[in-house]
């Protein structure tokens, strides 16, 4: 399919479809007439790269996954252990965050708030 239709299914814009494309997120054959020619199954994978953007993953870690995907031999139990391991990350920003705000709690009224907590001055 050519890339308007790809777009179109996808729910995206060419412009996206062509980024991706040079980032290597997908692959379209180029014809003799200089258009971009996508398999079916490329629409499934660009709603799949949304999704996982959504879900906080990166491109580059969605580049990097979707091969140990495709080669999975159960896809599900993969994604899993993908959802598993951002959760981890997740926590562990969450708690880096909790320390932050609570550093900035510390310095609120202190009169410089670049002081270190505690610090004279």
């Amino acid at each position: 399919m050519r890339i308007g239709e790809l777009a179109a299914q996808a729910g995206m814009t060419r412009d996206t479809i062509r980024f991706y494309e040079k980032v290597g997120l997908v692959a379209g054959r180029r014809l003799a007439n200089g258009y971009r020619d996508f398999p079916p199954e490329a629409v499934a994978w660009l709603h799949y790269v949304r999704t996982a953007q959504t879900l906080g993953f990166s491109l580059a870690e969605i580049a990097r996954h979707g091969e140990e995907l495709h080669d999975a031999p159960d896809a599900a139990k993969a994604l899993s252990a993908l959802f598993e391991e951002k959760i981890q990350i997740v926590d562990a920003r969450m708690a880096e965050l909790a320390a932050l705000r609570t550093d900035l709690t510390a310095r609120v009224g202190t009169g410089c708030p670049l002081r270190a907590a505690g610090q004279a001055g």
